[in-house]
């Protein structure tokens, strides 16, 4: 009986979150319509660079910046760059993700973490993210550590918040079950804590990935050391005055990121879907 409850639970609280279906990447009139504007914008850059409505060395047109492109991609330095970023980006991601989903669940089920470690958290929660980095340089440097730690502070807050708010969105009843029927505490987490917090968590892990990616890139900006990184391309191209390069560093930066947030999404519904 009380396997069923919790079972009730387990499944009403996917269940919002439950997809339709599980590819990976399905065209509709919600894509095509997404195109809508920058296909414009790409139309009305041509236009206005064909025309020198602007200053070619300030904007350049999309044939440079393609140029540079082909040039920049076939350059084995810009792929371990990419590989750099990346690195850093999953490694930090991953510490301040454990770190994050540990510490909310805490808070959420014991009353002496709540009394003893949330005024902290909720207060350092308040400190802008970029007012670290003092503190941090100072004390590691600018290397490959410091860069982590950045990473890993900006995913942690948002992961233990809506980790934190999922385990409080349990109902009572379900709770008390647990007590009743004297559940072990692995059995009660396994089948109540997790299932039933596992969307806001998914909601917190999401953000933090996003956060994790921009700080990645700022980590490269503000703690740079001259090492490799898709931020280090950006600021190559500022020294050089590139400023194709710099466009260029833009947007794969921006399409890496929304690969890395779609490829979440997809592991979500997966791992949604598989608890149902």
């Amino acid at each position: 009986m009380a396997e069923l409850i919790l079972e009730e639970h387990k499944s009403s609280s996917v269940e919002t979150t439950r997809p339709k279906n599980n590819r990976f990447w399905r065209p509709n009139s919600l894509h095509v319509q997404a195109l809508i504007l920058p296909v414009a914008f790409l139309v009305l850059w041509s236009i206005a660079s064909y025309f020198d409505w602007v200053n070619p060395k300030l904007i350049p047109s999309p044939w440079d910046v393609g140029v540079t492109a082909v040039e920049t991609l076939s350059q084995a330095q810009f792929w371990q760059g990419v590989a750099a970023s990346l690195s850093r980006n999953f490694s930090g991601y991953a510490i301040g993700a454990s770190l994050g989903v540990a510490f909310g669940v805490l808070l959420g089920t014991s009353h002496f973490a709540q009394w003893f470690l949330a005024p902290s958290f909720h207060v350092l929660r308040q400190v802008s993210l970029f007012a670290w980095l003092p503190l941090i340089s100072t004390f590691l440097g600018y290397g490959n550590f410091a860069k982590l730690l950045f990473i890993g502070l900006s995913v942690f807050y948002p992961v233990a918040l809506h980790s934190l708010e999922g385990v409080r969105n349990i109902s009572d009843k379900y709770r008390e079950v647990a007590q009743v029927y004297q559940f072990p505490k692995s059995y009660t987490y396994r089948k109540l804590i997790f299932p039933g917090a596992s969307p806001q968590i998914f909601v917190g892990l999401q953000l933090g990935l996003i956060f994790a990616w921009l700080a990645t890139i700022g980590s490269e900006f503000l703690l740079a050391n001259y090492g490799v990184g898709l931020g280090n391309l950006v600021i190559r191209g500022r020294e050089q005055f590139n400023v194709p390069l710099i466009l260029l560093g833009m947007l794969i930066i921006g399409a890496v990121g929304l690969v890395l947030n779609r490829i979440l999404q997809h592991i979500e519904k997966r791992v949604l879907v598989w608890q149902k």
